[in-house]
């Protein structure tokens, strides 16, 4: 049993995909500048995101300075394993507290409730975010397309249970559960899931009074009533995070705690103002994309994208002229050679804009980086250059993203749906004064819904520009393949958003601490 140190917390981390979450816990700062929250035990399945969760718990055990191996291993200097060679101790330490287990099995139940023995729960917090495709508006779509798909047979809507049985084994001080929006109205057998989980979650450890579940907006409305799982819908745009992105944010402190503490409110997280997607976006290296289904070369590509270019302004021309005088200045930048003949950003500090609120700068910049890790450009098809140009000139001109309707019929892709409405934002480009839209796994497949702005790039977002989106610092690094790492990215929680989750957690439970002390 670890020795009890007031205001300090282990954290067990479930579905703990990439870290999102436990980087966001391990990276609030008390206003001593210490760390409170350090990972105990981190459990995820998908190999690639278990390989960046063991990267970073080893990088974690360094404080705030990273080794210098690691800038040599991010600038492709030194292999991951000569990394780990070099510090061997930490690496072994990290692959105790990793596992690369699927929640729910036999092997994984056997592997980690002996682990939670040694753990004293009132100073251990539960955090992570059950899988989510079952519960997802575009994953019941998906599902009720499959023949003989039965809801009460698909084991996903289940797996926030093995989430409970942690809690059941540890009777941690206090628990975060992140999912999707779309659990508002999933129902099995007719019944809300979500009003389950809730009971269940209020109901767990019931020796200890169960949990008292807090939302993290204002909690004024919940006077009279008990929360129901509208309340716990947090607009990360809202405060401080470049993306709009809703998710579910479930807070439960351990019952018997509150009672003795008389906690009958929880701190609310504090708004701020809404950060334009070109605070993080602009500063990075300007980049090309590669071209598929032809030779890639930088002179190919200044060739296709000018024909689609003047494709653009011909088709648009006797309708909108605003438009097709804002492609041809672009046209004009591009034949002077206004672009640049890289897919792939080189070495070189990348600082963010001074309109970037400065936490989010401190958080995001690593000032000993000299490369801009994971920022390469992945291939398009000419045809989607068109269509790509013509979305971002298009949000320039009219301040939104173009539905399929006003795209030209030169331009129309060879999609049945295309002109169904059920696709209508086919093509979505990021607009530069607004939050981005829900970076999500999507990207893994195509990067037609996240267009880059910027009308000469012509070209989808790369791995870091999504990362930066979701607040993740510039020296994370996500392993495993470009498509592993989109996935990765889309399912995570935003690193800032979760510290200011922690900050507010730390203080609440502080307060239960100090006064429990008392009595």
């Amino acid at each position: 049993m670890l020795e009890r140190v007031l205001g300090h917390f282990g954290l067990i981390d479930l579905f703990a995909g990439p870290g999102g979450l436990a980087e966001g816990f391990t990276g609030y700062r008390d206003v001593t500048g210490d760390s409170p929250f350090h990972v105990e035990l981190s459990v995820e399945k998908e190999g690639s995101a278990y390989n960046t969760l063991l990267l970073r718990s080893f990088l974690r055990q360094f404080g705030h300075e990273f080794p210098q191996e690691y800038y040599e291993f991010l600038e492709g200097k030194l292999t991951l394993e000569k990394l780990a060679n070099f510090h061997s101790e930490k690496w072994s330490r990290a692959a105790k507290k990793v596992l690369k287990l699927e929640l729910g099995t036999d092997d994984a139940r056997a592997r980690i409730y002996p682990l939670l023995n040694d753990l004293d729960g009132r100073q251990t917090i539960v955090i992570g975010g059950p899988p989510c495709q079952a519960y997802s508006l575009a994953g019941r779509s998906r599902n009720r397309g499959r023949p003989n798909y039965v809801p009460e047979q698909d084991e996903r809507h289940y797996l926030y249970q093995e989430f409970i049985n942690i809690l059941e084994a540890v009777a941690p001080a206090a628990f975060v559960m992140e999912n999707v929006k779309g659990l508002i109205s999933t129902t099995i057998s007719g019944r809300l899931i979500g009003d389950k989980i809730l009971s269940d979650l209020q109901s767990a450890c019931s020796e200890y009074q169960g949990y008292k579940l807090f939302p993290l907006g204002t909690n004024d409305s919940l006077q009279a009533r008990s929360p129901k799982m509208s309340d716990f819908i947090i607009r990360a745009e809202n405060y401080g995070i470049p993306q709009a992105r809703h998710r579910l944010i479930i807070v439960g402190v351990r019952a018997d705690l509150c009672e003795k503490s008389s906690l009958a409110e929880f701190p609310s997280l504090n708004q701020s103002r809404q950060v334009p997607a070109s605070s993080v976006l602009s500063t990075l290296p300007h980049l090309r994309s590669g071209l598929s289904r032809t030779k890639d070369s930088y002179e190919n590509w200044r060739k296709e994208v000018l024909a689609q270019m003047q494709l653009v302004k011909e088709a648009i021309s006797k309708t909108d002229k605003d438009l097709a005088e804002e492609a041809e200045l672009f046209i004009q930048k591009h034949k002077a050679g206004d672009n640049v003949p890289r897919t792939r950003a080189k070495a070189g500090r990348s600082e963010l804009p001074s309109c970037c609120p400065e936490k989010l700068q401190d958080w995001i910049v690593d000032r000993r980086l000299c490369h801009v890790s994971n920022h390469e450009t992945r291939s398009h098809m000419p045809t989607d250059l068109g269509r790509y140009f013509f979305a971002s000139i298009y949000a320039r001109v009219y301040g939104k993203s173009p539905k399929a309707m006003v795209f030209p019929s030169e331009l129309a892709p060879d999609h049945a749906s295309w002109k169904t409405g059920k696709f209508a934002d086919r093509f979505r480009v990021q607009l530069e004064n607004r939050p981005s839209s829900t970076i999500t796994s999507h990207m893994s497949k195509d990067g037609h819904y996240f267009i880059h702005p910027d009308p000469t790039q012509c070209r989808s977002l790369t791995i870091r520009e999504a990362a930066r989106l979701q607040t993740f610092p510039d020296n994370y690094r996500f392993l495993g393949n470009r498509t592993q790492q989109y996935v990765q990215i889309g399912n995570a929680v935003p690193p800032f958003l979760a510290c200011q989750i922690a900050a507010t957690l730390h203080k609440a439970l502080y307060a239960v601490e100090t006064k429990n002390a008392e009595i």
